[in-house]
């Protein structure tokens, strides 16, 4: 992957004064880069031929980590893409976690898989479930995959044992120091091995996603051990404490910053609420700071999360007072999101993105899973509930701020990177979510068109201007993009089948 040279990379860190600024200029340095070594195609420019599309992947011996069943998938899939820029940005795509991201070894004598997002070094609980979840239906037949399975679900419950508030986590577990510049200023208690302290909910879901999604595809039950075990019990009592009943919390976050997106109100604690059996998120899976506390999206995503912890605890760790504290608390807080979570009345209803409990709401969505418009793929919701598809509808519309439509792009971004970036992370989820033919072709076209000829997936593209672009080397939206490409071989294999005129919109 084309990098920033060391003395770029020490002049951006030098000038900028938070994270979120020094990505949108690693984002413009990287997409320089490739474009003097690549080229970046003009808009307008003639698609290539079929011969020009050389893979991107790093040669074999300088691959991380290789599958021989996601190699056999790639070449499957492959051969139902009509296309052959979709077929090459897929045969990219799709192993890029494991090509560039993906460390396995052991620890303490058990398999131990830590996996970077990509540019950052460190490993988000969140990230690092999404990057490897299009991998899991061929784990069942790849000892390979099995043993990388067990390392990450071993890794994700030692993480969250050593702090269950913690988003992101050091290459070392015992590592004094976090591996990231920009937290030097939090004001948090921070624990030897931890990256990023910012609590969000979908931190402890996605974790669950993962373990459950794997287990459920092979049978295995060997990473579920006496670690899992305390770690799975430590998510269902620090989901239940953050629900605040008695509005206290030992979860405290402040950041001095001149981004007021990156840091927490009122000493740490969040905005005011009431206390309604919600619970409480200071960040949002953008890792930008909520507005108000009950994230809707994050509460909907725990609800399923604990619901699929109960069925492990039930029934691979033989523990039914586990198993029953979890889906009480589901239960619990879906009856909450029913009466507090949403806009609007009977067939009017939509879900909010978040509430305070006294009857505020804000209406908007955001890229990054769990989002409204995430919740069928997350399997949140039934794709077919009417409720869900209302709120979908109106997260892509105006109705959403954060949803920008310029010079043949459409999609969803958020504060994250700024205004008018579109995330290809929201068309691919769209994308999956969709029943439609012409909607799925439209984001396959806008999809497309994003990749300013380097061949793999971004944060965030200008709508309009796609050359402009955030984080070359951003493993989640590559694996995203490689799992709709699979899921519609499987369920729309004429829209891959039949060489379309794509274009955006």
């Amino acid at each position: 992957m084309p990098r920033v040279d060391p003395a770029t990379a020490v002049n951006l860190t030098a000038a900028l004064l938070d994270r979120r600024l020094f990505l949108r200029r690693l984002g413009t340095a990287g997409a320089v880069a490739l474009a003097e070594g690549v080229g970046v195609l003009p808009e307008g420019a003639p698609r290539a031929q079929a011969a020009e599309f050389v893979s991107r992947r790093p040669l074999p011996r300088d691959r991380r980590f290789s599958s021989p069943a996601v190699e056999t998938e790639i070449a499957r899939v492959s051969a139902q893409i009509a296309d052959p820029e979709l077929a090459w940005l897929f045969a990219n795509c799709y192993p890029n976690t494991l090509d560039t991201t993906t460390e396995v070894g052991t620890m303490n004598g058990r398999p131990d898989t830590f996996i970077l997002t990509g540019d950052i070094p460190a490993m988000w609980l969140r990230d690092s479930s999404a990057q490897v979840w299009g991998y899991v239906h061929l784990a069942k037949d790849d000892p390979a995959l099995q043993r990388m399975y067990r390392g990450l679900i071993g890794r994700h419950a030692r993480s969250i044992l050593i702090d269950p508030y913690a988003n992101a986590f050091a290459r070392d577990p015992n590592s004094p120091k976090s591996p990231l510049w920009w937290v030097s200023s939090d004001a948090t208690a921070m624990r030897p091995g931890v990256a990023e302290r910012k609590w969000e909910i979908d931190s402890l879901c996605h974790p669950v996603r993962l373990a459950w999604g794997y287990w459920r595809a092979t049978g295995d039950t060997a990473p579920f051990d006496s670690e899992w075990h305390r770690a799975a019990q430590v998510i269902v009592a620090t989901l239940r404490a953050e629900q605040r009943k008695d509005g206290k919390s030992p979860y405290r976050f402040q950041r001095t910053t001149p981004n007021p997106i990156d840091t927490v109100m009122l000493g740490g604690m969040g905005a005011p609420t009431r206390k309604v059996g919600l619970i409480h998120a200071m960040f949002r899976p953008s890792d930008d700071a909520c507005v108000y506390p009950f994230l809707i999206p994050a509460n909907l995503f725990a609800v399923r999360a604990l619901r699929w912890l109960a069925e492990i605890a039930g029934v691979v760790l033989h523990d039914a007072a586990l198993a029953n504290d979890a889906m009480a608390l589901a239960d619990e807080v879906a009856a909450a999101l029913m009466q507090y979570g949403r806009i609007g009345e009977g067939a009017n209803a939509v879900w909010a993105y978040e509430v305070d409990g006294y009857g505020n709401t804000l209406f908007m969505d955001d890229a990054n899973a769990p989002s409204l418009s995430s919740l069928a793929y997350l399997g949140a919701v039934s794709r077919d509930d009417p409720l869900f598809r209302r709120t979908e509808a109106r997260c892509w519309s105006t109705a959403n701020p954060y949803f920008f439509s310029q010079g043949g792009h459409s999609g969803i971004g958020g504060p994250h990177v700024g205004l008018g970036m579109i995330w290809p992370m929201s068309l691919t989820v769209r994308a999956l979510s969709s029943d439609d033919p012409r909607v799925v072709a439209g984001c396959l076209a806008q999809l497309k068109t994003s990749h300013a000829g380097t061949g793999y997936m971004h944060e965030a593209f200008e709508a309009g201007n796609p050359t402009h672009y955030t984080r070359p080397w951003f493993a989640w939206a590559n694996g995203l993009f490689g799992e709709l490409v699979i899921d519609l071989a499987a369920r729309m294999p004429r829209v891959l089948a039949v060489p379309p005129a794509l274009k955006p919109g």
